[in-house]
Protein backbone atom coordinates (compact mmCIF):
# COMPACT_ATOMS: atom_id res chain seq x y z
CA UNK A 1 0.00 0.00 0.00
CA UNK A 2 1.42 3.40 -0.92
CA UNK A 3 2.11 5.87 1.88
CA UNK A 4 -0.59 8.26 0.71
CA UNK A 5 -3.13 5.43 0.79
CA UNK A 6 -2.41 4.34 4.36
CA UNK A 7 -4.95 5.33 6.95
CA UNK A 8 -4.10 7.25 10.12
CA UNK A 9 -4.77 4.02 12.09
CA UNK A 10 -2.32 2.02 9.94
CA UNK A 11 0.38 4.56 10.74
CA UNK A 12 -0.41 4.98 14.44
CA UNK A 13 2.85 3.46 15.69
CA UNK A 14 5.10 4.95 13.02
CA UNK A 15 6.81 8.31 13.33
CA UNK A 16 5.88 11.09 10.94
CA UNK A 17 8.49 13.14 9.07
CA UNK A 18 8.48 16.14 6.75
CA UNK A 19 10.58 16.23 3.60
CA UNK A 20 11.12 19.01 1.08
CA UNK A 21 9.56 18.39 -2.33
CA UNK A 22 10.24 20.11 -5.63
CA UNK A 23 6.82 19.66 -7.17
CA UNK A 24 3.29 19.22 -5.92
CA UNK A 25 0.52 17.31 -7.65
CA UNK A 26 -2.56 19.40 -8.47
CA UNK A 27 -4.65 17.02 -6.34
CA UNK A 28 -2.44 17.31 -3.23
CA UNK A 29 -3.77 18.88 -0.05
CA UNK A 30 -1.63 22.00 0.42
CA UNK A 31 -1.76 24.18 3.52
CA UNK A 32 0.26 27.27 4.25
CA UNK A 33 2.07 27.23 7.58
CA UNK A 34 -0.09 30.20 8.67
CA UNK A 35 -3.21 28.03 8.31
CA UNK A 36 -2.05 25.44 10.85
CA UNK A 37 -3.58 25.33 14.30
CA UNK A 38 -1.11 26.05 17.11
CA UNK A 39 -0.55 22.37 17.96
CA UNK A 40 -0.05 21.40 14.30
CA UNK A 41 2.37 24.30 13.82
CA UNK A 42 4.42 23.19 16.83
CA UNK A 43 4.43 19.60 15.50
CA UNK A 44 5.52 20.79 12.05
CA UNK A 45 8.34 22.92 13.46
CA UNK A 46 9.51 20.06 15.69
CA UNK A 47 9.57 17.73 12.69
CA UNK A 48 11.32 20.32 10.55
CA UNK A 49 13.98 20.89 13.19
CA UNK A 50 14.40 17.19 13.86
CA UNK A 51 13.84 17.84 17.56
CA UNK A 52 11.89 14.66 18.14
CA UNK A 53 9.96 12.06 16.20
CA UNK A 54 6.21 12.50 16.34
CA UNK A 55 4.12 9.31 16.27
CA UNK A 56 1.27 9.51 13.75
CA UNK A 57 -1.26 8.90 16.53
CA UNK A 58 -0.08 12.06 18.29
CA UNK A 59 -0.22 14.49 15.38
CA UNK A 60 -2.91 16.34 13.54
CA UNK A 61 -0.75 16.41 10.40
CA UNK A 62 -1.85 13.98 7.71
CA UNK A 63 0.54 11.84 5.71
CA UNK A 64 0.59 13.09 2.14
CA UNK A 65 -0.31 16.68 2.98
CA UNK A 66 2.01 19.41 1.75
CA UNK A 67 2.90 22.31 4.03
CA UNK A 68 4.18 25.56 2.51
CA UNK A 69 6.82 27.24 4.64
CA UNK A 70 10.17 28.38 3.22
CA UNK A 71 9.74 25.51 0.74
CA UNK A 72 7.11 22.88 0.11
CA UNK A 73 7.28 20.02 2.63
CA UNK A 74 5.40 16.73 2.32
CA UNK A 75 4.28 14.98 5.49
CA UNK A 76 5.27 11.31 5.26
CA UNK A 77 5.70 8.28 7.47
CA UNK A 78 9.20 7.21 8.41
Amino acid sequence: MATTEQSHTDLAGRPVTVRPVESVAPTATVRHVDQLETAALEEFLALLGGDRPVPAAETSLSVGDVIVFTDYYRVSSA
